[in-house]
């Protein structure tokens, strides 16, 4: 038995998690799983209510009683500074030392690339970004505000066992996939501090996969071949604040951000599966959000736990539904969400 926590979180969080977990529950019907669910009301409600964001616990519970964590989407304008959505999922993010976000990106068919005589073929990699350090360390501060001679700081922490296991991890995922080379990035040659660390520790970890061939190009260069030639990328591996950029751009290739999946990754503990899109708090309620970036969530997050034949089976129905146009309005489909998830149903 297998125990999952289920986040819905706010926004379209809500309408598209109830759509994956119908998914989840036919699934567990059908290919006896062995899933059972807990879910929590974490989000903006629970904060304005009670004043509670990520309760005293939490982190050990979902640690030492879940095998992994299904989470919606954070983030309200009725918290103006989004304390809650901060304190919920990048608290889970670095309390359970999540360091390998993966976010795969698939192309299921030609009509949902914006780029000209793509193929299903030209699109197909993932992107590893550093989940854990980086600019996203809150580290810095503010100097004299709202002064003339204001100064604002943000700094950057990058730990070489940071660095090291997030490109290892890479590897060790090219060699799991069949893939045959890994794409370091990063922008050395003006961030010279940090650069030097990625690129030494690049080299040294490249080393041990002899059978994996190894490539560096800049995040600017990086971004520009994405859109040229994405068939020349297998894994790219990138730090924290690059890999956040990067994957939207890397999602738009592949329909748009209601079509992105992604796990948040600690190989030997509990990890957590989100879509890659936001809350989008005008849009919930509305039946109009896509839920197939939720389901192909769970897809990844079944595969994470040793099921690969319905996670298969899941991606497989999703994209007998792009294909025949059964698809919410973002994808040129004229389907809602509910409808969306019933047809996903029907083939599966």
């Amino acid at each position: 038995m297998k125990t999952i926590a289920v986040i819905p979180g706010d926004g379209i969080g809500v309408d598209v998690t109830r759509e994956c977990m119908r998914v989840l529950h036919r699934v567990n019907d059908t290919f006896s799983a062995g899933l059972e669910f807990t879910e929590f009301d974490w989000s903006a409600d629970k904060y304005l209510q009670e004043g509670v964001t990520l309760p005293a616990g939490a982190l050990d519970m979902l640690r030492n009683d879940f095998a992994a964590i299904l989470f919606g989407a954070i983030g309200d304008p009725r918290v103006p500074d989004n304390r809650h959505a901060a304190d919920i999922l990048l608290g889970m993010r670095f309390g359970l030392d999540l360091y390998a976000n993966v976010r795969p990106v698939v192309l299921m068919h030609e009509k949902l690339c914006p780029l000209k005589n793509a193929a299903v073929e030209n699109v197909n990699f993932t992107v590893i970004r550093e989940n854990t350090e980086g600019a996203y360390v809150n580290a810095g501060g503010v100097f004299k505000k709202g002064t003339a001679d204001e100064i604002a700081t943000q700094e950057e922490i990058h730990t070489r066992k940071g660095v090291e296991r997030v490109i290892a991890y890479a590897y060790e995922y090219a060699q799991a996939k069949g893939r045959g080379q890994v794409c370091m990035s990063d922008k050395s040659n003006v961030m010279r501090f940090a650069g030097d660390l990625w690129q030494r520790t690049f080299k040294d970890v490249g080393a041990r996969y002899p059978g994996i061939r190894s490539s560096h190009l800049y995040v600017d260069a990086l971004t520009l071949l994405m859109v040229l030639k994405p068939a020349d990328f297998e894994v790219i591996v990138t730090n924290n604040m690059f890999g956040d950029i990067v994957t939207d751009l890397a999602a738009a290739l592949q329909g748009g951000l209601g079509m992105a999946a992604s796990g948040n990754i600690n190989p030997g503990g509990v990890s957590l599966f989100e879509p890659v899109h936001g809350s989008a708090p005008p849009l919930a309620g509305r039946n109009v959000a896509n839920p197939m970036g939720s389901i192909l969530t769970a897809a990844m997050m079944l595969e994470h736990l040793g099921l690969a034949e319905p996670a298969r089976t899941i991606e497989s129905a999703v994209a007998k539904c792009v294909a025949a146009d059964q698809t919410t309005s973002d994808i040129g489909g004229k389907l809602g969400t509910r409808e969306v998830t019933d047809a996903i149903l029907s083939y599966l």
